[in-house]
């Protein structure tokens, strides 16, 4: 037997190809693959020492090799294939020549031949066909866990432009199993007049094309498990057919086929997707020898793009026409040492988040100068050599290229390639915070850490919910503007495709909900958090007013479920001080984007429950508040912080610098996109600029809301800073600032004649407002035990007491304040600054 192996290949950059089989033994010439089945099997053929042509199979998951039949002459298999219980064998080969059938003398002979052999054991031979036209076979697969069945359907595929199903039933004899009532086996045509097949192997689907007048039509065949098959759907094209030859795709591989022919011919594939997506790839002919032209119809999307891509280099021995791979969430449009284009299958309305690759980045050493096709997702087909890979984007070669990348276009494409594909691995997103701490400055286009959130986000609340992926925002962008050197798209809106199926679960159901999310404006159905900040404004402002409405206590119920759902902080998480303190502000805005957020959901997924639909907006808005703090995190032990930075006497490293400014970043971030912060945030925020930032730059940073005054980190810093000068001078500008409610409930805990003065100004000021127009019409009581005679101060308290006698108490929450207390103060004051002593 002889014995095919694996052998690994790392690639130059996105891709890496594992090679699944290759020659055979130094005494057989090369083999090749024919076909590749449902089961992971892989047919293939090779010449033996007598020039017999041997057929085995190769499992990838076993890794073991079967022969399955040999044939005591040397031809020429074009197609082949093997049943699920591998009994039946089906091939079809060509028998002679043109010019060998003419000379000798074989005009009665014909020139294909398709048969159907008994192969446990080896046993009757059935022609199926003798023809002068081309034939493919391919048996149908059941599902992986149904049991053997007696009965085998396979699908001829003739040159002539039809296919057909022929239903073989086998019975047990004598320890063989035969064909029962062979002379005339049960057949049914599938397809008439097509143009162009595609198989696909995994779903049992029948991609073809039919010709019509002014547009090509594709429509698809289901085949099913109970030996059904309908056709379940059809869509419009506008694809030029001028070839009159049948071209066919994952029905086996002939490599003995006339080059010239196949380069000329349809170069079109479908792919399809987990999540419900179905793209057509067609590559187009340009006028322009330095250019290559190629769309891709996103069915599921209702659009099309045409790509243009200006090639460096214009060498003819380089130039072939592009292959296209499915690699599941994209599809890759490959032009051997030209480029490498991963297009988003998911998301490909920004081409933002298609990542074009050109130069050393887009080379794949295994596959130059090569035509190659793609039988299965994630894998390809060296149609010249017969060698088979495995394909995937490298996690590790996507991060080089995102840390040496210079322009935004790719920066966002392989961020958004890292977020949503690899989905959440905990290393994976260490180093994109890390990424993100150093880069952002240089993207001009967009918000990495915005991007960040949203997609990290979006990847894991989606795969709990049916649906969920077409509501929650998967990017912070509503459109994007930039260019891709080298390559121009345009977009036409196309004719959704028309689906005919019944109860019918998995890629049909999932398309057809990506199709009625296009009818209703798709756009439309994503949260945005516009509606969001209006309503968090319009509560800010009515604050005092409407503190016990039951609207604003259901609200604020909301924040106190999100932070119980929050990730319990170990000790090691500890290392960034974040306190669990009262934030009116942000926990209303938490609240506040439950509330939305779960309307938002209410209105399209009412047949998942409200139960349901709670639990995934308090876990929606726990992650997130979970994702600030884990990049806090990062960045805290990147630059190797400790948690004690509220030490005021002390100022801040370098490291705590950056810190600062990377938290800056993430507040821009939030304002942005209207989403809560973790409590303690604006705590730690403003304790970080104290230590860091000159005294003119942080009073700066709290004039324009960068800097928010927190009543844990004024009061700390009134306790704890002495009172030299420059921190009396800190202090002051810290107290004049605070909001009226912060200041009476901190300013307590400074006492300073600088604190007692602005207290008594505050509260003269906040008096004579109330006084308006007012006259004072009776005798005032002294205020002091020792009469002091300073007219002007006496006739301000005078005043003052007469308002205060009339129950006009601005500091009721300070009982310690009145006018004794500013007549006291306004003394002290006045005698300090004539050098004076006070007693």
């Amino acid at each position: 037997m002889h014995k095919l192996y694996s052998e690994p290949a790392q690639m130059k950059i996105l891709c890496l190809f594992i090679l699944i089989i290759s020659d055979t033994s130094e005494n057989s010439s090369a083999l090749y693959v024919v076909n590749v089945e449902r089961n992971g099997k892989i047919i293939y053929t090779w010449k033996g020492n007598q020039r017999n042509t041997h057929i085995g199979s190769y499992d990838l998951q076993t890794k073991q090799n079967e022969h399955l039949y040999m044939f005591e002459r040397d031809l020429r298999i074009i197609s082949c294939s093997v049943n699920n219980e591998r009994t039946l064998l089906a091939v079809s080969f060509r028998q002679y020549t043109e010019e060998a059938r003419v000379s000798r003398l074989l005009q009665s002979v014909s020139k294909y031949l398709t048969l159907l052999i008994e192969i446990q054991p080896v046993n009757n031979v059935r022609v199926l066909k003798a023809v002068d036209s081309c034939v493919r076979v391919q048996f149908l697969y059941p599902v992986e866990d149904r049991k053997p069945s007696t009965e085998s359907r396979l699908l001829l595929v003739s040159e002539d432009k039809y296919i057909e199903q022929f239903d073989i039933r086998v019975v047990a004899e004598e320890h063989k199993v035969v064909i029962q009532n062979s002379g005339q086996l049960p057949r049914a045509r599938v397809a008439d007049d097509l143009i162009w097949a595609q198989w696909d192997m995994m779903e049992q689907r029948l991609f073809y094309i039919v010709p019509k007048e002014s547009r090509s039509t594709l429509k698809c065949v289901q085949f099913y498990p109970d030996e059904n098959f309908n056709s379940i759907l059809e869509s419009h094209l506008d694809i030029s057919v001028n070839d009159t030859q049948l071209k066919l795709v994952n029905f086996g591989y002939d490599y003995c086929q006339d080059q010239d022919v196949a380069s000329k011919s349809l170069n079109l594939q479908v792919f399809t997707s987990k999540a419900g997506g179905l793209c057509v790839c067609y590559s187009l002919a340009s006028d322009i020898p330095d250019e290559i032209m190629y769309s891709i119809y996103f069915l599921h999307k209702g659009y099309n793009k045409t790509f243009t891509v200006s090639l460096e280099r214009t060498e003819s021995h380089q130039l072939k026409e592009v292959a296209f791979m499915n690699l599941d969430y994209y599809v890759a449009a490959y032009l051997p040492g030209q480029f490498l284009h991963l297009l988003n299958i998911q998301h490909p309305d920004l081409p933002c988040y298609s990542l074009f690759l050109t130069g050393e980045d887009a080379r794949i050493d295994m596959l130059q100068n090569c035509s190659i096709q793609s039988p299965l997702m994630s894998t390809v087909l060296d149609c010249h050599l017969g060698s088979m890979y495995a394909v995937s984007i490298s996690d590790s070669a996507l991060l080089q290229f995102l840390q040496n990348s210079k322009r935004d276009s790719e920066r966002l494409a392989a961020l958004h390639c890292a977020l949503l594909y690899f989905r959440h691995t905990e290393d994976l997103e260490m180093q994109i915070i890390w990424w993100i701490s150093d880069n952002l400055s240089t993207c001009h286009s967009f918000d990495p850490i915005q991007e960040f959130i949203i997609a990290s986000l979006y990847c894991r609340m989606c795969p709990e919910t049916h649906d969920l992926d077409k509501l929650l925002p998967y990017t912070s962008l509503l459109d994007w503007i930039g260019i891709i050197p080298g390559v121009t798209c345009a977009t036409d809106i196309i004719s959704l495709p028309v689906l005919e199926f019944q109860n019918s679960k998995g890629f049909w159901e999932k398309l057809n909900s990506n199709l009625e999310s296009v009818k209703y404006a798709e756009p439309h159905l994503h949260y945005h958090s516009n509606v969001l900040r209006r309503e968090w404004r319009k509560l800010s402002e009515e604050r005092e007013e409407r503190t016990t409405t039951v609207y604003l206590r259901n609200i604020f119920e909301n924040a106190k479920k999100v932070l119980s759902h929050l990730d319990t902080w170990d000790s090691e998480e500890r290392l960034v001080p974040l306190f669990q303190e009262e934030d009116y502000e942000q926990q209303l805005l938490m609240g506040l984007m439950v509330a939305q957020l779960k309307d938002h959901l209410m209105r399209h997924l009412q047949y998942v429950g409200k139960k349901k639909i709670d639990q995934i907006v308090l876990d929606y808005v726990a992650n997130l508040l979970n994702l600030v703090h884990r990049i806090l995190k990062e960045v805290w032990r990147r630059y190797q912080l400790h948690s004690c930075i509220f030490c005021f006497d002390e100022r801040g490293s370098v490291g705590e610098f950056v810190v600062f400014h990377i938290m800056s970043r993430i507040l821009e971030a939030a304002n942005g996109m209207c989403m809560p912060l973790p409590p303690g945030f604006h705590t730690l925020h403003l304790g970080l600029g104290v230590r860091c930032l000159p005294l003119h730059t942080l009073l700066h940073y709290i004039d324009h809301g960068v800097l928010h005054l927190t009543e844990t980190c004024v009061r700390k810093l009134l306790k704890d800073l002495d009172n030299t000068e420059k921190n009396e001078k800190l202090k002051f500008s810290i107290v004049m600032r605070l909001p009226e409610a912060l200041g009476q409930k901190v300013r307590q805990f400074w006492n300073h004649p600088t604190n007692a003065n602005f207290i008594a100004r505050k509260y003269v000021e906040l008096l004579l407002e109330k006084l308006g127009n007012r006259q004072c019409s009776r005798p005032v009581p002294e205020r002091l035990s020792v009469p002091v005679e300073f007219l002007p101060l006496n006739y301000l308290s005078n005043m003052l007491a007469d308002i205060e006698n009339q129950d006009v108490h601005p500091c009721e929450k300070q009982d310690h304040v009145n006018v004794r207390f500013v007549e006291e103060t306004a003394l002290k004051h006045t005698m300090n600054l004539l050098g004076l002593k006070y007693s």
